[in-house]
């Protein structure tokens, strides 16, 4: 038997992996595809947090609001693009116009119950 006379380069440190170690985002990831439903997100860990005591009325302005806002960036999207994608942005412009107007409805019957 010989031996190879070339050396095996030593293995190079990677921190990259250590660093994720910690990271929640790494968790979640990890917990996704290799723990079913471990993990749940801890609540101080929130993107952003609702205003404790806000009516349904206000969230409902709120959310009108987020989605006109959404149509016209998806709006703006679908003009500067042609064929299949211009389609795909206006086809999220009609979905997010049947939102908005669910919530609207949402509203007139919140308006309607409180002046009953």
């Amino acid at each position: 038997m010989t031996t190879s006379p070339y050396l095996l380069p030593e293995p190079t440190e990677n921190n990259d992996a250590h660093d994720l170690r910690g990271s929640g985002a790494a968790q979640r990831a990890l917990d996704f595809y290799l723990k079913e439903k471990m993990s749940a997100p801890a609540p101080d860990e929130a993107m952003f947090a609702i205003k404790p005591g806000i009516s349904q009325e206000e969230a409902l302005v709120y959310a009108s609001d987020l989605l006109r806002s959404a149509a016209a960036t998806a709006y703006e999207s679908a003009s500067s693009h042609q064929g299949n994608h211009r389609d795909l942005a206006f086809s999220v412009v009609y979905l997010i116009d049947m939102a908005k107007a669910m919530l609207e409805r949402s509203l007139q019957a919140t308006e309607a119950q409180a002046n009953v």
